[in-house]
């Protein structure tokens, strides 16, 4: 029998009466986009990251690029970010006209090297973006430290992590604003695409609002050269309905990583698994180990029916469109190991046990036949 690295089928079956019904008051009075109910999900948003404002986009990307914008990043300007993560954390700085800076990942936790920043640092320098990959939050004091030292601004990639906390302080509100991805396969996804940015800064919310809405706060009336990035009711909709449940479904999760945890402990083997803080609170999007004949086991999984994946193969400073940068080979040695050893296995809330310990005994043993 398969097992599926992410199983929506199973998580749309236990809450169908909810999300139907959601979905059908929205049809029957028709008001689609923006209105009531999106201004009631960003408020539920809002108070559940415990920020003043959130404001629903239609996408992660664009709320990274809205952010960015907001803050003022433009041509010639640099922003440091992380090459171990989804294209969309640098392509955002990108579009705008800016730089992206690379700094290199922690061996253990994959985020942004903190202890790397300020070397990367120059007169150009507008902001960071540290990645809250896999759903553990980066090392926000020490990144703030050098943000505060330099008067950069700190926009947080947030989109796999809704629900993580650093230090009993939810993600969102660990810098100047925060970014969410509502991709189907988030923790909290919709039927689609749909992201938000979560801020205390009343102006940049204000901004990010206009910049949603082709630069308007006024019917026919533009102040700024604007986006057309609007979160539909639909998808509002279903996100509250979710927003109730996700932080059993991040419970859940937890209970499983360690579950993991526990089914991988103790065998003499060359594989690591996720790095588990004290000090965070991880919501593990994706429970990934580090292997390195990864070929093996990802060929070995596929064969038996098991979902898995490679995330991320290339990292974002040896990517083509980034070879006019002068990266090479090398710069990066952290991430670039971590790009040819980590393997995300099967983890959602739904997952069962007996397919948990069959996952792990074909891991364990393609890495033992090494």
């Amino acid at each position: 029998m398969s097992i599926p690295l992410l199983d929506l089928k199973a998580q749309y079956s236990a809450i169908k009466d909810e999300l139907e019904a959601a979905v059908l008051d929205v049809l029957r009075n028709t008001q689609y986009i923006l209105g009531p109910k999106v201004a009631e999900f960003e408020k539920a948003l809002a108070e559940y990251c415990g920020t003043q404002y959130a404001v629903g986009v239609a996408n992660g990307t664009d709320a990274l690029v809205l952010a960015l914008d907001a803050i003022g990043v433009g041509p010639g300007d640099e922003v440091i970010t992380s090459p171990f993560t989804f294209y969309a954390s640098a392509e955002c700085i990108s579009r705008l006209g800016a730089v992206p800076v690379f700094v290199d990942i922690e061996a253990d936790t994959y985020n942004l090297d903190a202890a790397q920043i300020e070397a990367k640092i120059t007169t150009r320098t507008k902001a960071i973006i540290p990645v809250h990959i896999f759903g553990q939050p980066a090392k926000m004091d020490e990144i703030n430290k050098v943000a505060d030292a330099h008067g950069l601004k700190v926009i947080e990639d947030a989109c796999q992590a809704i629900g993580a906390e650093y230090r009993g302080r939810k993600v969102g509100t660990l810098g100047d604003a925060a970014c969410f991805s509502f991709f189907p396969s988030k923790n909290l996804g919709c039927a689609g695409d749909g992201g938000a940015v979560v801020t205390d800064d009343e102006e940049l919310a204000a901004k990010v609002r206009a910049l949603r809405q082709h630069g308007s706060t006024k019917k026919y009336y533009h102040g700024l050269v604007g986006y057309n990035s609007r979160l539909d009711a639909l998808q509002a909709a279903i996100l509250l309905v979710k927003l109730g449940h996700l932080d059993s479904w991040n419970n859940a999760r937890r209970e499983k990583a360690r579950r993991y945890d526990e089914l991988f402990a103790g065998a003499d083997l060359d594989l690591v698994t996720p790095a588990a803080l004290d000090y965070i609170k991880h919501v593990y999007h994706l429970y990934v180990v580090r292997v390195p004949n990864r070929a093996s086991v990802e060929a070995v999984l596929k064969e038996e029916g098991v979902g898995c994946g490679v995330y991320y193969p290339v990292p974002l400073h040896l990517q083509e469109v980034y070879s006019g940068l002068g990266y090479k080979l090398g710069d990066l040695p952290v991430s670039e190991a971590a790009s040819h050893e980590t393997l995300a296995i099967p983890l959602y809330p739904e997952l069962k046990p007996e397919d948990m310990e069959r996952v792990v005994k074909l891991v364990k043993t393609t890495v033992a036949e090494a």
